[in-house]
């Protein structure tokens, strides 16, 4: 009865957590068309960390912080201030 029930909660934990951990690491990494798709999921851009300064001006949002994202979307950050698709 032990083994059973031993098994059974090993089995649940393992199915736990292989469903969770490949979609949050897929949904850091995408990489966007362009900034107007980018910006619908990411209102401000993407920074790729915190320290980052915006060089392009005044802007409505504040950029979410994601090395990972940026890196897969630095072709779009045109000053090349360290934030894609600022807005």
């Amino acid at each position: 009865m032990k083994r059973i029930i031993a098994v059974t909660l090993s089995s649940a934990l393992f199915l736990g957590i292989t469903a969770v951990s490949p979609a949050s690491t897929d949904a850091a990494a995408k990489s966007y068309k362009n900034c107007t798709e980018l910006n619908k999921a990411y209102k401000g851009g993407v920074a790729k960390d915190a320290k980052v300064k915006n060089k392009g001006g005044k802007t409505k949002y504040k950029p979410v912080v994601s090395a990972d994202l940026y890196k897969a979307n630095s072709s779009k950050d045109r000053d090349k201030d360290g934030i894609a698709c600022e807005r």
